[in-house]
């Protein structure tokens, strides 16, 4: 089950319901966009009985949603969590810390991805020390979203195909390989920076301390990173500057 907060949710809940195996029942439950700082009785803004579902997608745009999570995931019987953080305001670290408490408790699984597309079958995020998990339900989800991941045909110096293993849960990936066939394989990687922005990635661009960087730069980083990877052996070769008499060459 997808719980949405607005436009940034309702995407990733959209795309998730289009592409997902047939096998996936994807169900969606729209929060109130107007939630209070301090949640004192969750009654007041869930539904009594929640649509049974055994993963729930927190997608929630105010710190107050995050904290209905336990008992929305108590309702729908779910036994594992992913709450995504796109924009750090909407949960904060210190949030995130309580919501794993209150999770744990009642034996929920539950992984904070930052940002979203850097999910995958084993780890999230993206710095030095990536997050491990180990959860049958993440990891089944994390197979077809979360970092993507590309399979790239090359010929004639030009991309021909792109097919999309993994997508962003947004979509962006798919975006990407629908735009990247006939681009000089040399224009590939700042082609796709481009399409990634003009999507356009919702990330935030607020300064994130521990990534020195912004959540949208480090999305639109993975995606390069991702088609780079794929084309690396069709690339020219960068050339280098060897200056006259600095260099090991035989006179």
């Amino acid at each position: 089950m997808a719980i949405t907060q607005g436009a940034w949710g309702e995407r990733i809940a959209a795309n998730i319901a289009a592409h997902a195996p047939t096998d996936w029942e994807v169900q969606a439950w729209a929060a109130p966009r107007l939630l209070p700082p301090i949640i004192d009785d969750p009654d007041d803004f869930l539904p009594q009985s929640l649509s049974p579902s055994d993963l729930i997608l927190a997608l929630g745009e105010t710190p107050g949603l995050a904290q209905l999570i336990p008992d929305a995931a108590r309702r729908a019987g779910a036994r594992s969590v992913i709450a995504p953080i796109d924009h750090s305001d909407s949960l904060p670290a210190g949030l995130a810390a309580q919501l794993e408490g209150w999770l744990g408790a009642i034996d929920v699984a539950v992984v904070f991805p930052r940002p979203f597309c850097s999910l995958t079958d084993t780890t999230y995020n993206r710095t030095s020390r990536p997050q491990k998990y180990d959860d049958p339900l993440i990891r089944r989800f994390a197979s077809r979203f979360g970092r993507p991941r590309f399979s790239v045909a090359v010929a004639n110096g030009t991309i021909q195909a792109v097919d999309v293993l993994r997508d962003a849960a947004c979509g962006c990936a798919r975006h990407v390989a629908d735009s990247l066939p006939g681009t000089p394989v040399d224009d590939a990687v700042d082609r796709t920076g481009l399409l990634h922005h003009h999507f356009p990635c919702l990330a935030s661009m607020n300064q994130e301390p521990d990534y020195h960087d912004t959540l949208m730069h480090v999305s639109g980083n993975a995606l390069r990173d991702a088609i780079q990877e794929e084309i690396r052996e069709h690339l020219t070769p960068a050339a280098y500057l060897r200056p006259h008499g600095l260099t090991n060459d035989a006179a």
